[in-house]
């Protein structure tokens, strides 16, 4: 039963939830902007439970449902009629029809059973110009009980004059120990690997549960560092061959369109180095594991700052930037990793 409470951060966003449920001054449409995995839906069905609530209370300091009155149990279990999620036929994107039917020829009905009808449109950034243009029409005169929840991973893919009509709630990043602390506590992630996947979870909560949970990330971590650690010893051909192993899809449909490399697996990858050496110039001048990342790996990490200066282990961060830079501008992937990996091999 998920509440405001257990909104990790997003303090500006629950100020202004909270400020519209205590005053009844509510908004005919929000955009929630966010990346994907960041929490949007969660956040705007707690939203729309407590605006429907028959029975507001105060909870841990918020304004929020019941979570026991009649609207709240369907709210819970996703059946209430008058909060509604607007599917799209497409996969790939929401159609004119989609807008019409679920949601613009649906407005003229009056509430079933509360005081507001909620449209949550999730993924809307895949509206196309003529949905949003249908949309358009309901935002520039709106219904006195609707309120729309538009949620979207690029606030840019919208039309100026749909951003203008709403009141855009933009997520920010949680931070790191706000997310460790939920990790371990809700989902009993042992200290260190819950520190390590907010980490790497660069703010974004769902993506560190994932983390959390992820076997793939975990086997990831470990053979990224094993290779490093030979890297001295490797042939150019051992290390591409190496690299192939630890980046390739497991989806099926990259399997057969031929990639072989996992975009997702690369940026975990490139993740590991770049926090690697970060936690060798944090112990090279602290000598102190209690701020490590990896702290999983403290013996590899002091024996490494044993040998390399500062301005080695700074250089190889140098060239794993070079390194993100030419795969951000296409060039081959293959060949970036392989001239990033001789050059931190030099640096050994």
């Amino acid at each position: 039963m998920a509440d405001f409470s257990d909104i990790i951060d997003q303090v500006q966003m629950k100020e202004h939830m909270q400020n519209a449920l205590k005053t009844d001054k509510v908004s005919h449409a929000y955009i929630i902007s966010g990346e994907t995995g960041s929490g949007k839906e969660f956040i705007a069905r707690i939203f729309a439970k407590a605006l429907q609530c028959e029975n507001r209370q105060d909870k841990k300091g918020y304004v929020d449902g019941c979570d026991e009155c009649p609207s709240c149990v369907k709210a819970l279990s996703g059946s209430h009629p008058d909060i509604i999620t607007i599917g799209h036929e497409k996969p790939g994107s929401i159609g004119v029809d989609d807008i019409r039917h679920g949601l613009r020829d649906d407005v003229v009905i009056k509430p079933y059973e509360s005081k507001y009808k909620v449209y949550i449109i999730p993924e809307g950034e895949k509206m196309t110009p003529a949905a949003q243009n249908a949309l358009l029409k309901t935002l520039e005169e709106p219904p006195s009980y609707i309120v729309i929840i538009i949620l979207t991973n690029n606030i840019n893919a919208f039309l100026p004059t749909i951003i203008s009509r709403c009141i855009v709630l933009p997520m920010k990043p949680a931070q790191d120990d706000s997310i460790k602390k939920y990790l371990m506590e809700e989902c009993h992630v042992v200290d260190y690997k819950a520190m390590l996947c907010a980490s790497f979870a660069r703010g974004n909560v769902g993506k560190a549960i994932d983390l959390a949970s992820n076997e793939k990330f975990e086997n990831l971590k470990d053979s990224t560092i094993e290779l490093f650690a030979k890297l001295k010893n490797l042939e150019i051909h051992d290390m591409m061959d190496r690299v192939h192993e630890i980046l390739a899809p497991s989806d099926e449909e990259d399997k057969a369109s031929k990639k072989n490399i996992d975009p997702k697996s690369l940026e975990d990858f490139m993740d590991v180095f770049i926090f690697l050496f970060r936690d060798m110039l944090v112990y090279k001048a602290t000598e102190n594991e209690d701020h490590l990342i990896f702290s999983d790996k403290l013996s590899y990490i002091r024996s490494v700052t044993e040998k390399c200066d500062y301005e080695q282990i700074d250089q190889m961060l140098k060239n794993l930037e070079i390194a993100k830079n030419r795969i951000g501008s296409n060039v081959n992937i293959d060949l970036a990793l392989e001239l990033m990996l001789l050059a931190i091999k030099e640096n050994l």
